[in-house]
């Protein structure tokens, strides 16, 4: 039974998975708009406070979906933009069915780190050859063997170098600019998705989506044995550990104080030439100052 488990893991992280992302994407139409990220990225955060933007109502993990679906749970969801279209999440790399998105982006490293907190404790990492310790699990995320969804730096160009970057179709943003001025880079999203709102309402619902405030959402979830995206149980148990939460710290640039000399290497070797690309420091000098968001078209290399 270990074997199938692990022979099903390792297959959903190949192209075998595409029927199945195929059959995730009935159902689209060209009014649909995309929230668009890899994994741990701030997808989940940005849902919530678009929701209550959107619905001025508090936005939980119980009832998010049903506003801003995932890719999969959409085909019975209400459109909730001015053109008719919904508004969806995805961590898909770049599809001709997506025909405008807004591309959320968080530098590689603490990515990496979330994803590595993530798989440890849902038991993942014991399906990876090399994932056990985190130099091989390292190595194995800069491959794209660790998610659904390829590696960081193929999954960022899938997008960049799509049409929807020629178009004026795409809005790209990075996840640590939107931290620095929230307010600023909601206005600018919402404006993208023909949506006008006041400063006041987008404070309040970046207020009420703190990170005390996402834990305390996350604690009623589990209260209330609530499953979280596609199948992801919200444990009710050792939630006193960072590493046991869907809902972490969300921070910038802790990867500085964690990999080692030879680990940043390795990083840069795979992908140095991306993060340099989208604004993101290859190795471990200090990163730009926040710049505005940015249409991929503008990052074309």
């Amino acid at each position: 039974m270990n074997t199938l488990k692990t022979l099903r893991f390792r297959a959903s992280r190949t192209r075998l998975r595409a029927p199945k992302a195929w059959w995730q994407h009935r159902g689209l139409n060209d009014k649909d708009v995309f929230l668009a990220s890899f994994e741990r990225s701030g997808n989940t955060w940005l849902r919530f406070v678009m929701m209550e933007i959107f619905t001025k109502n508090n936005a939980g993990f119980l009832n998010v979906n049903q506003i801003i679906p995932e890719m999969g749970t959409h085909r019975e969801m209400k459109p909730v933009l001015a053109n008719g279209g919904r508004l969806i999440k995805t961590h898909e790399m770049w599809r001709p069915e997506y025909k405008r998105a807004i591309y959320l982006m968080r530098d590689l490293r603490d990515v990496m780190f979330s994803n590595w907190a993530r798989d440890k404790e849902m038991g993942f990492s014991r399906y990876f050859d090399k994932g056990r310790d985190f130099d091989g699990y390292l190595e194995s995320f800069l491959q794209g063997k660790v998610t659904r969804f390829g590696s960081w730096q193929e999954h960022i160009e899938s997008w960049l170098d799509c049409p929807l970057a020629k178009n004026g179709n795409l809005l790209v943003v990075r996840y640590e600019d939107l931290r620095k001025d929230t307010v600023t880079g909601l206005t600018e999203m919402l404006h993208f998705l023909g949506v006008d709102v006041s400063p006041e309402l987008i404070q309040q619902a970046v207020d009420n989506n703190s990170l005390g405030a996402m834990r305390e959402k996350e604690e009623k979830a589990k209260a209330s044995g609530a499953v979280m995206g596609k199948g992801t149980l919200l444990k009710k148990h050792r939630t006193d550990r960072e590493d046991a939460r869907f809902v972490r710290s969300g921070s910038m640039g802790g990867w500085r104080d964690k990999l080692t000399p030879e680990q940043i290497e390795m990083v840069k070797r795979y992908a140095g030439r991306v993060l340099t690309r989208v604004g993101y420091p290859a190795g471990s000098e200090a990163s730009p100052d926040r710049a505005p968001a940015i249409t991929a078209s503008q990052l074309q290399a």
